[in-house]
């Protein structure tokens, strides 16, 4: 491996660490009270890994920032309509990419109808599987994520 390959590898490291302090707040918290800090911490953290998982659904081949996926994927309006026992669900977005947004977003909204048709069959653990083996498949080169030993049927 050549040296300037290991120094873009050590930057986009970086980077992500940049992006949660910058971008997603996690510069530090003012206030004496630990737990309120630990608190405030986690749920960054948490939020930034959903996030990360919903852009992965997206857009799989690469990471998207929160500065330009937020404004792109968040900036719509929604409407929800229920009716004849079918819900629909409108999202109208005046981003200036809204046609490659849409587009990804029927591919999300299409996997994700695929996993409900088998709702009945398949539990939460495996419909998380299947959700994180999709958004991380670049990461996984067609292999099946396995369950942690501590959570392992049997």
């Amino acid at each position: 491996m050549s040296f300037g390959q290991l120094y873009r590898d050590r930057g986009d490291s970086e980077n992500i660490f940049d992006e949660l302090k910058n971008q997603w707040g996690w510069g530090g918290f003012v206030t004496q009270n630990l737990a309120r800090c630990r608190l405030a911490a986690r749920m960054v953290a948490l939020f930034y890994n959903w996030w990360n998982i919903f852009v992965r659904l997206v857009e799989p081949d690469r990471h998207m920032e929160a500065i330009t996926s937020r404004p792109l994927l968040l900036h719509a309006i929604a409407t929800w309509v229920r009716h004849a026992r079918q819900t629909t669900l409108t999202v109208a977005s005046s981003h200036a990419k809204n046609f490659p947004a849409a587009k990804a977003f029927r591919a999300v909204a299409l996997f994700l109808h695929e996993l409900t048709k088998n709702a009945a069959q398949v539990t939460g653990l495996q419909r998380g599987r299947r959700i994180l083996a999709r958004a991380f498949q670049v990461f996984r080169h067609g292999r099946q994520l396995r369950s942690p030993a501590r959570l392992a049927p049997g």
